[in-house]
Order: structure tokens, then C-alpha cells, then sequence
């Protein structure tokens, strides 16, 4: 029974790319910075490989590698979880997502507000918990809803519980990502319940994302298609907006994440467990904590001997990222274009560096290669 365990860690990436400057990320590198926290600690990823990865010039290299390693490239147009994950399941963006640091266009606002009935506060790049602080008081007067966006491409609506019901506000989000195609095609529409009174207001767990569509065949459609389960922990299912998804949970951060993925290894199925855990991203890096960044990495470490001692014979773990989000690179509080890990174990696994990928599509074939599957998508098995 084969299976494999592909852990994304949201945004760990390692080393600017050789384009980092062009997307205003020149001298980025998520990994220097986080290792240089006191709290950083990380000897179980060590063994793995993770500082013998070309390009990494941290942590401690005294033992040899018991992991497959690469350095992976990122093919597409981009630097956010939607390009990223598409692009490690075989779907290389040449146009980046669309992204707007002036706010959205009228036309799609006014559509927005025809759907909706209801009108619309802020409409700019802000920072998620800013935004309710400094809009929350006139929404919870007016009823209008607070849309905002980010350097990435998506379109967020921010609702108190008790103005908008979770369910409605999920409804006017889908409304959104209908009226969101072809030219306005942000990546995602997000759903930002919140709760609290008189400017004292924290956002709740129940955030929803509603994906594009991905444009092309992926590995995990090819893997449905052959019969094989698709299990998606966290966001994933969000990312790829359900399609060749088998199985699906939702998880409240990385801690839950670890735990369901446990659960995984104690279950019968034959196919792959895809996990994106998020909080390095959306808890540190995007607010620039070092140490809280560090914190979660070596939470990680501190499980992975409880992960690998379940898996079987035939099962093998994978590890990567899909950006960057480096915490130190106090310009910006948004993702990095960066180099990510990838980290390969398993009994049938060949401990070997396989050098500088030059996508990340190479993850999704090589997924595909070892269950013997041919992907329909550019991309180059590191089992070969």
C-alpha cells in the first residue's frame, strides 16, 4: 500500500531567487532570517538534509543527509499560496494573478454591491487585523461590507458575525469569485468573520477561501483519475477549489494540522495526504516575527520523529514550501520571491541531493512517478 505524506510549509522558503528584484524581494531569505532567533531548532529537519540543500548556508551540516534533497525553482509568474501550490501539483502560471495596490475598480465594486445589497468600506491593501480595528465600528453601524486586499491577488471581505452570519457572508463570497473571472480572476476571494464590540474586535477561525479554478490537469486529478485517495489537510482543498480532491479536512492551524496528519498515518488508503500548514505565513511571516516563526519551525522538528515512526515501508514523507514570507525583510510584510525546500524520506527513498530543480511541477511528477503514473504536465521525476 503505497502512500505519500506531502507537507507544505507555508511559506518557509530558503534564498531569494535570481529574479527576486523584479517582484521587490532583493536579499530575502526566510530561512537566515528565522535562524537567527534563539529559538530556532531545528535537528530533525537537520538529519533529514535541510542545511545540505544547495544554496543554504545555516544551521549545522555535520551529519550526511538520510533525505532526498533539492532546491526547487518557482517556474510560474508569482509568489503566492495559489501559484505555488498549483505549480507543485504541475500547473505553471506564465501571467501572474492579478493584484491591485490601488484598490479594486468601481465597476467590479458597484457589481459587487448590485449582488450584495450592501455597500462596501475600505477597498485598499491593508493588513487583516488593522482592517476591522479601523473599519469594524462603521460596518457594525451601516451593515457595508470592508473589502480589502494584499500584495497577493485576492479580494477579502471582512463581516462581524453578528451583522453577516458566517453562511451569508460564505454567499456573498461565492457571488464574488463568479463575478471575479477572466481579466479581475484574483487568485482568491476570502471569507474574514470577526467578533468583538466598540473597536476591540478579533477575527474568528471560520475564514473560507474560494479559489479559481486550476487552468489545466493536476497531479491530483490524474491520481483520482487512477483510482488512488486524495486527502487534503487544511487550505488545500481551498487552493485547488475541491477538484481531485477524495477526502477533505479543514484545520485550525498548524498544530491541528500535525495532529490530523497523524491520524492519516494510522488509517488504511492508498494515494496521497497533502497538508499545507499556514501559520508560518499568516501568523509570523506576514507579521514579521522572527522568534514566533522560529517557535513554530521547531514545533515541527519536534514532532517529525512521531510522523516518520508511523509511516510503513512503502510510505514516503515529503516536505517543501510554496514561497517565501521572510519575517526579517522589514520593507515589506509580504511574501518573498524565494528558493524552496524539498526534503524526500522513506524506506524505498535514496538519500542524494538532486541539485537545483528548475520547477516545482518536479514535485507532482515525482509524486505521480511513484505510483507509476505519467503526468500530463511539464515536470521531471527526481525518481528517474
Amino acid at each position: 500500500m503505497k502512500r505519500i505524506f506531502l507537507i507544505v510549509l507555508d511559506s518557509f522558503g530558503i534564498g531569494e531567487m535570481e529574479d527576486a528584484a523584479e517582484y521587490g524581494d532583493k536579499g530575502t531569505n526566510t530561512l537566515k532570517s528565522v535562524s537567527s532567533s534563539s529559538y530556532f531548532h531545528m535537528p530533525n529537519m537537520g538529519k533529514l538534509g535541510l542545511f545540505h540543500i544547495d544554496g543554504v548556508d545555516c544551521g549545522d551540516k555535520k551529519e550526511d543527509p538520510v533525505a532526498g534533497i533539492a532546491r526547487m525553482k518557482e517556474a510560474s509568474k508569482g509568489k503566492d499560496t495559489t501559484i505555488g501550490h498549483w505549480e507543485i501539483a504541475g500547473v505553471i502560471s506564465k501571467k501572474p494573478l492579478p493584484t491591485y495596490p490601488d484598490g479594486f475598480p468601481k465597476e467590479v465594486l458597484d457589481a459587487f454591491s448590485a449582488m450584495t445589497g450592501r455597500g462596501v468600506l475600505c477597498n485598499k491593501p491593508y493588513s487583516g487585523t488593522e482592517v476591522i480595528r479601523d473599519y469594524g465600528d462603521e460596518h457594525v453601524r451601516t451593515g457595508d461590507l470592508i473589502v480589502y486586499t494584499s500584495a497577493d491577488s485576492v479580494f477579502q471581505i471582512a463581516a462581524h458575525e453578528e451583522v453577516v452570519p458566517v453562511e451569508t457572508l460564505y454567499e456573498y463570497c461565492r457571488m464574488a469569485r463568479e463575478l471575479l473571472q477572466g481579466e479581475h480572476g484574483v487568485g482568491r476571494v476570502i471569507a474574514r468573520p470577526f467578533v468583538g464590540d466598540n473597536g476591540n474586535y478579533t477575527r474568528t477561525p471560520r475564514r473560507h477561501d474560494f479559489s479559481l479554478m486550476p487552468p489545466a490537469v493536476t497531479m491530483l486529478d490524474q491520481l483520482c483519475e487512477a483510482g488512488l485517495s486524495v486527502i487534503s489537510v487544511g487550505k488545500i482543498k481551498d487552493i485547488f477549489a475541491g477538484k481531485g480532491i477524495t477526502e477533505f479536512t479543514y484545520t485550525r492551524g498548524n498544530e491541528e494540522g500535525i495532529e490530523k496528519t497523524l491520524e492519516y498515518l494510522d488509517k488504511d488508503f492508498e494515494g496521497l495526504c497533502f497538508v499545507n500548514l499556514v501559520d508560518y505565513d499568516m501568523l509570523y511571516g506576514h507579521r514579521n516575527d522572527i522568534d514566533g516563526y522560529a517557535k513554530a519551525l521547531a514545533y515541527f522538528d519536534e514532532k517529525l520523529p512521531e510522523i516518520i515512526g508511523k509511516m510503513g515501508e512503502e510510505d514516503v514523507l515529503m516536505i517543501t514550501a510554496d514561497h517565501g514570507c521572510d519575517p526579517g525583510y522589514t520593507v515589506s510584510t509580504d511574501h518573498s520571491r524565494e528558493h524552496t525546500p524539498f526534503l524526500m524520506y522513506g524506506a524505498k527513498i535514496e538519500p542524494r541531493n538532486f541539485g537545483t530543480r528548475e520547477t516545482f511541477a518536479d514535485i507532482g511528477a515525482t509524486v505521480l512517478d511513484y505510483f507509476g503514473i505519467r503526468p500530463q504536465f511539464a515536470g521531471t521525476s527526481m525518481l528517474a
